[in-house]
């Protein structure tokens, strides 16, 4: 029991005294570009609860926040309806 205690005393002090053999990995960050950003306000409307729901799946499901949905979705609906009002001017 002697022999067994030392050996535990001599443990403590060599793990305090000796260095770690495995090497320890420096974590650095990501440079990422800075890209201008246009100013944001803030915008708020009512929405059926369904719609909401299924924009809250989608977005678990694709790894997108509300708030990318949503810029997405107003610029393709906008986009689409300048071509629209183009190509009927356009016919006239």
């Amino acid at each position: 029991m002697e022999n067994y205690k030392n050996k535990l005393g001599n443990l403590a002090d060599r793990l305090k005294k000796e260095q770690p053999k495995t090497p320890i990995q420096e974590v650095l960050p990501v440079k990422t570009e800075t890209v201008p950003r246009e100013p944001e306000v803030q915008f708020n409307n009512r929405i059926p609860k369904s719609l909401l729901k299924r924009l809250k799946t989608f977005g678990l499901e694709c790894d997108e926040s509300l708030k990318d949905i949503n810029i997405q979705a107003l610029e393709l609906y906008l986009n689409h309806k300048a071509k629209l009002t183009e190509t009927t001017k356009n016919a006239d």
